[in-house]
């Protein structure tokens, strides 16, 4: 960026507008989120919030909302005793089919698996080491075929 005046201050405050955005997904993630949704609380198109917030973040929001949701479940499969599909619906999913697709994809396995195999070695972690050895790593692969 070249100069400061406006142009730095508008990009400033695009960039806090972008925290925003994603400071909802992490409260709100169990909640009914979309781009649209997110980009008129942003006071944003939805084709710009998704560009810019990719620029910011790495990924678009709404591949960013369904990797919070699955480290949430990750985490209810590790420490609670909720059915696969109690925490599908509390997660924010409202369907266990996308739901298992989704976990898979990002974890490489599915939640119930997950929950057998990791969770119970992780069993004996502190749960911010846990959470931390366990954080999904978004599929390239998976990531090229986002629509977002």
């Amino acid at each position: 960026m070249t100069g400061g005046g406006l142009a730095g201050c508008g990009r400033l405050d695009e960039l806090a507008c972008l925290r925003r955005v994603r400071d909802r997904i992490d409260r709100e993630y169990a909640r009914p989120l979309d781009v649209e949704a997110l980009a008129r609380g942003a006071f944003m198109s939805a084709g710009h919030l998704s560009r810019q917030f990719r620029a910011a973040y790495g990924e678009p929001p709404y591949s960013y909302l369904m990797t919070r949701r699955i480290e949430r479940a990750m985490v209810l499969l590790r420490v609670s005793e909720l059915s696969v599909t109690e925490i599908c619906f509390a997660v924010g999913y409202a369907s266990l089919g996308t739901f298992s697709t989704r976990f898979t994809e990002l974890v490489g396995m599915p939640p119930s698996v997950y929950r057998n195999q990791v969770a119970k070695g992780c069993a004996s972690l502190p749960p911010c080491v846990a959470k931390q050895v366990t954080r999904p790593v978004r599929n390239q692969e998976a990531g090229a075929r986002q629509p977002y």
